[in-house]
């Protein structure tokens, strides 16, 4: 479907991306993950031709980019696109007359998507009125009415709550079954995890590890301990053997070094903690990329790493 070839764009002071490839197959959902300022928007904005890279090639079906290709692409910029003034389903229907959607047929489907969305109440209010997480919700309506078969969503989950997440992932498993080819940007490595067949992090404009999600994440081996616990878990911190420690209220996530030392460090947990979960498992993505582009960063809300 989409593959990107050793793209390149520099700016004056900065290369924003740099020797960039990855390959997006029709049915996969593909997460473009990395820290703000990676580089992940300039990669969309490069492959959806509004940035023309300074080398590389980008092709669709092994074509170039092409008017007929740009209208089989739904898009969802990070920024807000949105006409405030305009009335709700107006302003739908409007954008998908300009992917060639008759307007008939646009209102049909925009009424089927905002009452699916939990927005049909909002259809004749000025988008202005709308919070930040509705408008959100409408402009990912426009990005895929007119049944793209390329879906490109840069930070789609920006704003909004837990219900509406889970709303929104569970469109992005029937696109998948219907046979489109997603791909999303996020720094949220949990929705990255939960929903990517295949990965590519991103930083300072170069990619760091790319591929299936699962072979990535078995590359960092299964020395990982997931565990949950009652009690005060800073105690983790003060036992040998334990490395890369991710600390939070009644979780960890930490290394050991083998199968002896994670017995030991059980032995000693156990007259220290409650412990309700204690498993060995492939690290998670949010611990690979704080490996990967810096656990020196991490926040004390976020966890704490221990060497």
């Amino acid at each position: 479907m989409l593959k990107v070839e050793h793209i390149r764009k520099e700016y004056s002071t900065v290369v924003a991306v740099d020797d960039v490839s990855l390959e997006v197959k029709r049915g996969e959902i593909f997460g473009l993950i990395g820290p703000n300022g990676a580089g992940k928007t300039t990669t969309i904005r490069t492959i959806l031709n509004i940035i023309k890279p300074d080398a590389g090639q980008i092709l669709f079906d092994g074509l170039p980019f092409s008017d007929n290709i740009q209208n089989n692409i739904g898009y969802l910029p990070e920024e807000r696109g949105l006409y405030k003034k305009n009335k709700l389903l107006n302003t739908i229907i409007y954008f998908a007359t300009l992917k060639g959607v008759s307007p008939p047929e646009a209102k049909k489907k925009a009424t089927e998507w905002l009452k699916r969305l939990d927005l049909i109440f909002y259809a004749d209010k000025k988008v202005e009125e709308l919070s930040k997480g509705n408008q959100q919700k409408v402009q990912f309506i426009i990005s895929i009415l007119h049944d793209p078969e390329l879906v490109i969503l840069d930070e789609p989950f920006s704003g909004l709550d837990p219900v509406n997440q889970i709303v929104l992932k569970d469109i992005f498993m029937d696109l998948k079954q219907k046979g489109k080819a997603i791909i999303f940007s996020t720094h949220m490595m949990e929705q990255a995890e939960k929903l990517s067949d295949k990965i590519c992090l991103i930083n300072r404009g170069k990619v760091v590890i790319e591929g299936d999600l699962h072979e990535v994440k078995s590359r960092f081996g299964k020395n990982t301990v997931h565990v949950e616990f009652d009690g005060d878990g800073s105690v983790l911190k003060s036992i040998d053997g334990i490395k890369k420690l991710l600390l939070y209220e009644n979780t960890a996530e930490f290394e050991v070094t083998d199968h002896q030392t994670n017995q030991k460090i059980m032995a000693e947990l156990l007259p220290k903690l409650k412990i309700k979960k204690y498993e060995l498992v492939e690290p998670s993505l949010h611990s690979i990329f704080l490996e990967l582009v810096g656990g020196e960063k991490l926040t004390q809300k976020e966890g704490r790493e221990a060497q």
